[in-house]
């Protein structure tokens, strides 16, 4: 996930900041500092066709670091002098100096990485859970395997999954690094070698720098681009009886949990070669057809690459998408019966002599006039996209989407990111306005309403109404983003210049949470209430240093709290996550 740049967090005060819990590296021999002193399995060999040879409490003092389990590998002289030209550029050419790309600010508080956990049983310290809770939640964030010493940006964290496995009202946490190619190269040298992309090319002569440096890894045998450089750190997606652990700048890892809690990764996943750059972090899957829907995005012709996925899971044909004439960014779209909706905001991938002179791969255009762009789901080309003017219309994450008037309108449910100036920098400065818009096919009238006037972010909905209308939408409450003080339940049938919020829940003093995600009772049952389950999510208590996985009832006027589960480890904030029942568990 891109969306915001070298400033995920504003800054903090430097009395609040902290030493986190990882390892640090000065190219010395590298401890496994993992504190339950567990030895990782090897990683699965990859699944792509092709293959090339080859800080956390409010107090000032630092955290305690468990003490180191294994000796890990000596870094080789070939690291070791690497990392010395590192050093000299993290110092003297491009130091973090701003508070933005500072990983001590960065990573502050719970936005701290942790240590890998074993599948561990929790307890249930309020309600219980309900049985029809038969699965995982499994939720994915960045968890840099090093402490970072020159400048950072939390998307270049390696992806760690954080899984809640719960059986007849029990419950195991297990916290694993997903095996990347990028993790598992830099695990086995010792010394972290591959490029910061989002926070390392800062200027002409730092980029320069770092370049010939990446380059000069390369050609030493260090790492080999082509088997990817993605961090899978993003977001899951279930599909084709397989799990997916995202991050749009790779192709997928597959992933699967074991009978006793433990996540596994297979490696990268091509679909038999068909998929040859990347996958969206956002693929939609049509509850009815069981289709999965997605993109790929780039900075090279074409920008945008529309595809889908049959029930079974495998790949249909490319659509390049040459109608989107400059690199946008496209973390997001939304798909209808009939359609696939694309976004085109005033978010870009900068070209490189932009790079170079800002120091950011992505910048903001003012002139830009935000669109919308719609193409027939199982178009063979192009032909048939139709693009729509929307101004003031950034949309980074998209809710949902479904036709009308026997399909000649379109409805799209989406925050829209207010001040998106700011995102780049300053994500505390903007504000996500949850938005319905009204598009007309055929005279290309467009209508905006706003749904509620609260600063609104990771709206989800019951998975079953994706690409047709539904009622509810819940959605985490920033205050100010990028943390979530609560969630809040909003009934888009209130009608227009109506308040959309009829159900909120504040996490409390110091507490924050992150996505929720709805779980429905009964899944199979066509004639069930759309909002009869449960919303879940992940929550970490600042003044405590606790972390707890929460269980509200979605039907209820106050999100009622049906169980709380005390976590035996913390789970830092992260981004996106689903549920997985058994029966799917099972398929893997």
């Amino acid at each position: 996930m891109y969306a915001f740049s070298s400033s995920f967090l504003p800054s903090l005060p430097s009395s609040k900041l902290h030493s986190p819990a990882i390892r640090t590296q000065s190219y010395v021999p590298v401890l496994n500092a993992t504190s339950h002193g567990t030895k990782e399995k090897p990683q699965n060999v990859t699944t792509t066709t092709k293959k090339t040879p080859n800080v956390p409490n409010s107090s000032p003092q630092p955290r305690k670091v468990a003490a180191p389990a294994e000796i890990r590998v000596k870094p080789t002289m070939c690291t070791l002098i690497f990392g010395a030209f590192d050093d000299f550029i993290n110092k003297f050419i491009d130091p973090p100096i701003r508070p933005s790309v500072d990983p001590r600010r960065v990573l502050s508080h719970n936005f701290a990485p942790v240590d890998e956990l074993p599948p561990t049983e929790c307890e249930v310290v309020e309600g219980s859970l309900p049985l029809c809770l038969n699965g995982a939640y499994i939720r994915n964030g960045p968890n840099p395997q090093y402490f970072p010493r020159g400048p950072f940006h939390l998307f270049d964290g390696d992806g760690m999954l954080h899984s809640i496995r719960i059986s007849e009202g029990r419950a195991t946490l297990c916290s694993r690094y997903v095996k990347t190619y990028k993790y598992t190269t830099e695990r086995d040298a010792g010394a972290p070698i591959f490029p910061n992309v989002f926070s390392g090319f800062n200027g002409l002569i730092a980029s320069t720098a770092r370049a010939s440096l990446s380059v000069a890894r390369i050609l030493a045998g260090q790492y080999n681009p082509a088997n990817g450089l993605g961090l899978a750190n993003t977001s899951l997606a279930f599909f084709g009886n397989r799990l997916y652990a995202l991050g749009e700048s790779d192709l997928p890892y597959s992933v699967r949990l074991i009978s006793n809690g433990d996540i596994e990764t297979f490696g990268r996943h091509d679909f038999n070669g068909k998929l040859l750059r990347s996958l969206t972090a956002h693929p939609k899957i049509d509850p009815e057809t069981s289709e999965t829907f997605a993109f790929q995005y780039g900075p090279v012709p074409p920008f945008l690459t529309y595809f889908y996925f049959d029930a079974n899971g495998n790949k249909h044909p490319d659509v390049p998408i040459f109608s989107m004439t400059r690199p946008s960014f496209l973390h997001d779209f939304a798909i209808t019966k009939n359609y696939a909706i694309f976004t085109d905001i005033q978010i870009g991938m900068n070209h490189m002599r932009k790079i170079c002179r800002e120091g950011s791969l992505m910048g903001y255009d003012p002139t830009k006039v935000p669109r919308l762009g719609f193409i027939p789901r199982y178009a063979k080309d192009e032909s048939e996209m139709k693009w729509f003017d929307v101004p003031g219309f950034n949309l980074i994450h998209a809710i949902n989407a479904w036709e009308e008037d026997d399909g000649n309108t379109v409805v799209m449910i989406a925050p829209n990111m207010l001040f998106i100036e700011h995102v780049l920098e300053r994500v505390d400065l903007t504000h996500a306005l949850v938005e319905k818009v009204t598009i007309n096919l055929k005279t290309g009238l467009v209508k905006r309403d706003p749904i509620s006037t609260r600063n609104l972010e990771f709206g989800v909905i019951n998975p079953a109404y994706v690409g047709k209308k539904n009622k509810y939408v819940y959605a985490a409450i920033g205050d100010p983003l990028p943390k979530f003080t609560g969630v809040v339940k909003l009934d888009l049938s209130n009608g227009e210049c109506h308040e959309g919020t009829v159900a909120t829940r504040i996490y409390g003093p110091g507490c924050y949470g992150g996505e929720p995600f709805f779980v429905a009772k009964e899944p199979d049952n066509p004639e069930a209430d759309e909002d009869d389950g449960y919303v879940v999510s992940y929550v970490h208590d600042e003044n405590t240093e606790e972390s707890r996985f929460l269980v509200m009832d979605a039907k209820s006027p106050e999100l009622e709290i049906v169980a709380a589960v005390k976590l035996p480890g913390r789970v830092p904030y992260g981004f996106h996550g689903l549920f997985v029942r058994e029966s799917d568990l099972n398929k893997l």
